[in-house]
């Protein structure tokens, strides 16, 4: 199925172009010839949205590392901009201001990110999460202007040593993506 832009959306089969993407705290090989890799698209520097589930996948880090996969989330903002909201995940985030790996990856932005009535719940528990925590002085305030927008959609990819696409997922709003309990069903189907 091919995206607004004309590009095809991956399918489970196809196989990714090897290569070492640079992540902030170093670099991860994709794909990773010792383990799965679950990449996740995420939105921008900040997302209150974001922040809510990767809150969620850092507090079953060790299951997901125990399934023997490698986790990988990326944002479509800077390094900079990135580190202030990702110091404390225990994986690997990945700046990709330019979206090329969105673009390769078929992952794009919709105002249905916002405007579907499934994402009003996660929207209002991630602002008032990243409230709770900006008063703390635990995260700075997010920039009113983000790069890339406000409108991402996220996307999710299970990734085989060999290249390739195990499983995906497309979100059509922006707290549309695997739980920790989706991805490790995912790895059991595989197994």
């Amino acid at each position: 199925m091919p995206t607004s832009s004309g590009r095809p959306r991956l399918e489970p089969g196809q196989v990714i172009v090897a290569r070492q993407i640079t992540a902030l705290n170093g670099t991860v090989k994709l794909p990773d010839p010792n383990q799965l890799v679950h990449l996740q698209f995420r939105r921008f520097a900040g997302c209150p949205v974001c922040d809510l589930h990767l809150h969620s996948i850092a507090q079953r880090h060790d299951e997901i590392v125990s399934a023997g996969i490698l986790e990988v989330a990326v944002f479509h903002s800077s390094a900079d901009d990135l580190r202030p909201f990702t110091m404390e995940l225990p994986f690997a985030v990945v700046a990709d201001p330019q979206k090329k790996l969105y673009a390769e990856f078929g992952t794009e932005a919709s105002p249905q990110a916002l405007l579907n009535p499934r994402a009003w719940r996660p929207i209002l528990r991630g602002v008032l999460r990243s409230l709770g925590r900006i008063l703390r002085g635990r995260q700075p305030v997010t920039s009113v202007h983000t790069e890339g927008g406000k409108l991402g959609l996220p996307a999710d990819f299970l990734i085989a040593r060999d290249g390739r696409i195990l499983a995906c997922k497309y979100g059509v709003h922006i707290y549309d993506q695997w739980s920790v309990h989706d991805l490790l069903t995912q790895v059991g189907k595989i197994r």
